[in-house]
């Protein structure tokens, strides 16, 4: 069966960094135990950096405001009390953080891996079989390529991907399947265009509070 792609569209959104939301990070950073900056398709190897974007910028909020959720315990905790909770503060989020970054567009090229599909799901379930095993999997599906952890499953996925000359991975996010995402690997094949400052009442980054239950402090 041959491996599925899928074409990226013409614009894809990141937040990042001020001032260049599509500087990758510097090696300097990267962590002296495994190699990788700690994200989901980082190179465990160490060779290729990754940049993530989205196909809608919503997906951006969503997915870098997640670390600020509430955790399930006090969800269930407030899922308890009788009455209405909408002035009870759930996650918080410090000011500074919207004001260090931006929400960048490029127009993105290559060819990209469909990790989710059924080729794919196949071939790493082949490919990944000693490493899955050695992390106490059972098994290697779909849903656990989702998992947040360990990373280093979806780390050697990534490896796996760019060996056979992908240019990226297109992924739906792990908070909902409507949300489209793309690892682009270096280097990067993206002609960045406008980039623009955040602003609190963005009607996107707004949304992204609501479903995570987050206030800003």
């Amino acid at each position: 069966m041959e491996l599925e792609t899928q074409q990226p569209p013409e614009v894809v959104f990141r937040l990042g960094r001020k001032p260049d939301p599509w500087q990758p990070p510097p090696w300097s950073l990267a962590s002296s135990t495994d190699g990788t900056f700690g994200n989901r398709f980082d190179d465990p190897e160490g060779y290729y950096r990754v940049l993530y974007a989205s196909t809608q910028r919503l997906a951006c909020f969503v997915e870098t405001l997640a670390r600020f959720r509430p955790d399930l315990s006090l969800l269930s905790e407030l899922a308890e009390i009788d009455g209405e909770d909408d002035y009870t503060p759930l996650g918080s989020l410090p000011v500074e953080w919207l004001q260090q970054r931006m929400m960048g567009q490029a127009e993105l090229s290559g060819s990209f891996a469909d990790i989710y599909s059924v080729s794919w799901v196949s071939h790493l379930r082949r490919t990944l079989a000693p490493e899955a095993l050695r992390l106490g999997f059972h098994d290697v599906d779909a849903s656990t390529l989702e998992r947040a952890e360990p990373r280093r499953l979806t780390q050697l996925a990534s490896r796996e991907l760019y060996r056979h000359g992908f240019d990226g991975i297109y992924y739906q996010s792990r908070y909902g399947h409507s949300l489209k995402n793309w690892a682009i690997f270096e280097p990067f094949l993206i002609r960045p265009g406008i980039s623009a400052i955040v602003m609190a009442d963005d009607a996107d980054f707004k949304a992204a509070l609501s479903l995570h239950g987050i206030r800003v402090l």
